[in-house]
């Protein structure tokens, strides 16, 4: 079950990741559904609906994540999911030369990047958005 966070604060979360998913940098206006805002440690393990536990996700990740906050690497061994207020989108990740495909370069990183290879839409609506950005740049 979720818990309600309060209209100025879904705010404040929107705007900080500037309606952009946290996880897969997809733009919200690119989609057809309103992502949500996400609590990186869920309330099920005590997780508090503060500023800091907040995000915005596309509902895909958010399906994904669901209440954790560990996976597990190639070599399985247990490695804590990206914590998107306090982790740097650079540290984790970097995209393909033609910026569709998020390639993870941490453990912590390719979590998420792996999640979102396996999705076809997400990369179609990559490619738009990196061709809208080229064409307002």
């Amino acid at each position: 079950m979720s818990e309600y966070v309060p209209v100025d604060l879904r705010r404040r979360v929107r705007d900080a990741f500037f309606s952009r998913c946290a996880y897969c940098q997809t733009d919200e206006a690119l989609t057809v559904a309103i992502f949500e805002i996400e609590h990186i440690t869920p309330v099920s393990l005590d997780g508090q609906t503060e500023f800091d536990n907040l995000c915005l996700a596309c509902s895909s990740y958010s399906r994904f994540k669901s209440n954790r906050t560990h996976g597990t690497t190639d070599a399985g061994l247990e490695c804590r999911l990206f914590y998107p207020q306090q982790d740097s989108w650079l540290e984790h990740f970097d995209w393909t030369i033609n910026g569709t495909v998020i390639v993870g370069v941490t453990d912590v990183g390719i979590q998420i990047a792996a999640r979102r290879r396996s999705c076809y839409n997400w990369f179609e609506r990559r490619r738009v958005s990196v061709w809208v950005d080229q064409d307002n740049e």
